[in-house]
């Protein structure tokens, strides 16, 4: 069989399990069935450049919004970007400078593109071979290779498959693209469920944190529902809220059995404890924003919650 018919029953797989998924409606809302998770369902727009270029500048801002500052180079400083990049020796300098060069090339592949969509609205046909959108593919395409240098805004970890969502709305159908998005948000929820039950494992039998367990899963629920949100969504408005104050209420957590005085914030102890549930706070809140599992970061810090429970069952 041939690569392009392998591409073309691929499509016809994803578009049969996007069909025929099980959806249910709850309230007026519709939702479809993703490994064992019901993720809020939007009906892909009808397939069209314009479809396209709204969808790429969204999910440009998005990427831009979650990775690290100072990346969001303009599509006419593509040259002098490159010209920094394959000039730099020192590698922890060629690293930001690659990072810059990627958001070039993103912002020149979308430039481009807007371009396309504005000829194609004048009545101006422009076929896939043309040159136009074949710099466009090459541009998005060396950016998803750059992307993997760009860090994360916290500064952890990479967040190169964000940086290849707007090349799978350039390259695949738009029906294709929702597929995969469903498919990203489930195993970004199985994620958040991992982080929040052992979050809950890990402090919910300490004394000075007793009864913290249901402000820990009232946080990731809401966060799983953030999430699966697109903020075009009025319901967003009201999730938005619940998501930021369950997180802030989650921090400001003191048992009701604990005496509120200074000492008990001066154990080091404690103060560990604080940090580590801050951290996953922010783990998940980062988690839920940019909807990817960020394997290494929860890596992480599930590790650091085992260490710190071993250091207590210890103590």
């Amino acid at each position: 069989m041939s690569a392009n018919a392998v591409a073309q029953a691929k499509r016809k797989t994803m578009h049969a399990n996007l069909d025929s998924r099980p959806k249910k409606v709850v309230d007026g809302r519709t939702f479809i069935q993703y490994d064992d998770y019901w993720i809020r369902f939007y009906e892909p727009p009808e397939d069209s450049y314009r479809a396209r270029r709204d969808l790429i500048d969204a999910l440009t801002r998005r990427t831009f919004h979650h990775s690290e500052p100072g990346i969001n180079t303009p599509g006419l400083r593509l040259e002098f970007a490159r010209k920094h990049y394959e000039e730099q020796a020192d590698t922890d300098k060629k690293r930001v400078n690659a990072a810059m060069l990627a958001g070039a090339l993103f912002n020149r592949a979308t430039d481009i593109f807007t371009s396309v969509v504005e000829m194609e609205e004048k009545g101006i046909h422009i076929s896939r071979d043309n040159e136009l959108l074949r710099e466009c593919g090459r541009c998005f395409r060396e950016a998803l290779e750059l992307g993997t240098m760009v860090r994360h805004v916290s500064g952890e970890e990479g967040v190169d498959e964000l940086w290849g969502e707007p090349f799978k709305v350039f390259t695949l159908p738009i029906k294709d693209y929702y597929e995969s998005r469903y498919i990203k948000i489930a195993q970004t929820m199985r994620t958040i469920d991992q982080i929040s039950a052992r979050m809950i494992e890990v402090f919910s039998p300490l004394p000075d944190f007793a009864g913290i367990g249901p402000r820990i899963k009232a946080f990731a629920d809401v966060a799983k529902r953030y999430m699966e949100m697109m903020k075009t969504d009025p319901d967003f408005f009201v999730i938005w809220p619940e998501f930021v104050v369950s997180g802030d209420r989650l921090l400001t957590y003191i048992p009701e059995s604990t005496e509120y005085d200074r000492r008990l914030f001066e154990r080091p102890e404690f103060q560990h404890a604080c940090k580590l549930l801050k951290g996953g706070k922010d783990l998940i809140h980062h988690v839920a924003g940019v909807r990817v599992p960020m394997r290494k970061s929860t890596a992480s810090y599930l590790s650091h919650l085992d260490d710190f429970q071993g250091v207590v069952r210890n103590a």
